[in-house]
């Protein structure tokens, strides 16, 4: 477990120091949380570049610093985990451009991060609250809940979560994960949470169902 966001800093500013080109990372899940005070601790570090000439980089430099190479556990089986990485106490689950059978590192989510480290080599940013809860909110793990519960607690920008949702089903053209995000809100409201946008995740879930219907009974 990591405790401390200052050794998260202490790994990427050795990382950048090894590598043999530029790279930006975006980091995007208990990590931030961890950096924000949101989480005590945090077992490992969701990490997204954007594109393989960084994410080859990046890897080859884990490598070369002993880090080892894991098989993706069960649980995962929803992302786009592209590797995962472990040396000690470090676990980083690093992705290529696209988290959760492809959503992607949108602009918008771009403009919300903010940049934490900036080093000749390597620049770190941390993805926006109301990001890391729609990524949370594509997974099956189970403590990821509890984490949306306390990101949505510390106060979230709804319209830019519902925002962020539209646009990477619009642009990806998967409509079917507004049925996984609207499971995984339900649970969220079963908890006790208030998630001012359900009547429109509830709209947008009825429209996927009665286009698939429709589609359903034209094939028929």
């Amino acid at each position: 477990m990591i405790k401390a966001f200052v050794d998260i800093e202490k790994l990427f500013q050795d990382i950048g120091l090894r590598l043999e080109s530029d790279i930006h990372i975006f980091l995007i899940g208990g990590a931030v949380l961890l950096h924000q005070g949101l989480k005590p601790a945090t077992k490992d570090i969701d990490a997204i570049v954007d594109g393989k000439r960084d994410f080859d980089a990046l890897e080859l430099c884990l490598r070369r610093m002993k880090f080892r190479a894991v098989i993706t556990p069960l649980e995962y089986g929803r992302m786009d985990l592209s590797q995962i990485f472990v040396r000690d106490d470090f676990r980083i689950d690093l992705f290529d451009r696209t988290v959760c059978r492809g959503f992607a590192l949108s602009e918008s989510m771009k403009k919300r991060s903010n940049e934490v480290i900036s080093l000749d080599k390597i620049k770190v940013s941390v993805c926006s609250n109301e990001d890391i809860f729609v990524f949370k909110t594509l997974t099956e793990r189970e403590g990821d809940l509890d984490d949306c519960i306390a990101l949505a607690q510390g106060g979230l920008d709804w319209d830019a979560v519902l925002a962020e949702i539209k646009g990477q089903i619009g642009v990806k053209r998967r409509p079917v994960w507004i049925t996984w995000i609207g499971e995984r809100l339900d649970l969220l409201v079963e908890r006790g949470l208030n998630i001012p946008m359900m009547p429109e995740i509830d709209r947008l879930r009825k429209d996927f169902f009665d286009d698939f219907e429709q589609r359903h009974k034209s094939a028929g």
